[in-house]
């Protein structure tokens, strides 16, 4: 990746931990992303639009293409509910792109910077939580920082720097539109979820049980074991995987791999722990989810050979691949996907 690209891989990580952080393990969600770039190299768009149902991209709009494009062959449906869906929303995004790139603008004289390669992105979204409980969130940033973020509760903005409190204090005194933002979070987005799922229910409703496998060995340097547990293909995206000791939730000396999606739209996901081997009878790798009928509880089984840690230095050499390979997948998103933006905000404010 060429290194003027970097600016807009470390916004995407940004992006991708605000999702998380806003939603976790989520029932539902739908999830939108934008991008505008000042400066995009190798075939870059301008101007990008990502929209995500259950962390699948479903539709997109960016400045090379300049349309609005279905990315699930479900949601062509809403073509042939309303022919004229697609043009009507290509049209809305032509604005939408222009007043990202006046934006770009905007701060980068705010914020006294030279000409170069500069970013703005957009996040929002909702969660529909499995107890019934609901969530939402709308969030602004640049150069890979929060810039200002919207508080539902209170209809106001919060600006962490100078630079972003004079968007805050204009902003702030639009209350017809913070009010919009308050109804679209907590109402409208969710009529889309409800929507979307019906069209997508095949795909967005289905349940695929996880495979699980342990791996283990015993460290050459001071005779204690480490042992994996890997869970595979999976959907929904919920699962509780955890080490238990004696039957209780066991924290300590254990690791998390990342949450990451498979080809086929299902998850994986893995845990280790380090423990003394006298003591390995004691521990069990608990699995719960909605594709098992009951929670699964495997044994730690004795390491075949003690030679060395290899295979765990492979191990994690896989799990890092799989990381980048799930940020080359969302640049790729960036660059060729976007979304459905008839539930969005009807317009964009000046900063």
């Amino acid at each position: 990746m060429a290194l003027r690209s970097a600016p807009l891989l470390l916004l995407v990580l940004v992006a991708v931990a605000l999702r998380e952080n806003c939603f976790g393990a989520s029932s539902h969600s739908l999830q939108y992303f934008y991008t505008s770039i000042s400066e995009p190299s190798q075939g870059q768009p301008h101007f990008a639009i990502v929209g995500f149902v259950d962390g699948q991209a479903f539709v997109h709009y960016d400045s090379n293409s300049r349309r609005m494009k279905p990315r699930v062959s479900w949601m062509e449906k809403m073509g042939k509910e309303d022919p004229q869906y697609w043009d009507s929303q290509t049209q809305k995004q032509f604005g939408v792109e222009e007043t990202f790139r006046a934006g770009l603008e905007t701060l980068r004289s705010r914020y006294n910077q030279s000409e170069g390669l500069h970013t703005w992105q957009l996040m929002y979204g909702c969660e529909l939580r499995r107890d019934g409980s609901k969530g939402g969130f709308r969030q602004y940033g640049y150069e890979g920082r929060t810039y200002i973020t919207f508080d539902k509760e209170t209809l106001t903005w919060v600006a962490p720097d100078p630079q972003a409190q004079i968007t805050q204090r204009k902003w702030d005194s639009l209350p017809g539109w913070n009010q919009y933002l308050k109804v679209y979070l907590e109402e409208e987005c969710f009529d889309w979820i409800k929507k979307y799922l019906s069209y997508g229910n095949e795909t967005l409703l289905r349940t695929e049980p996880p495979v699980v496998t342990m791996s283990s060995r015993t460290e050459v340097e001071d005779g204690m074991e480490t042992h994996v547990c890997r869970v595979h293909g999976f959907y929904p995206r919920e699962i509780d995987a955890s080490w238990t000791r004696d039957g209780e939730v066991w924290l300590q000396d254990t690791f998390h791999g990342l949450l990451a999606p498979n080809a086929d739209g299902t998850y994986h996901y893995w845990i280790s722990i380090q423990i003394d081997p006298k003591e390995r009878g004691r521990y069990r790798c608990h699995v719960e989810h909605d594709g098992l009928q009951d929670p699964l509880d495997l044994e730690l089984k004795e390491p075949t050979n003690s030679k060395s840690n290899l295979w765990l230095i492979i191990s994690f050499v896989v799990a890092a691949l799989v990381v980048v390979g799930v940020i080359a997948g969302i640049l790729v998103f960036i660059n060729r996907h976007q979304e459905d933006y008839n539930a969005v905000p009807r317009r964009n404010q000046a900063i």
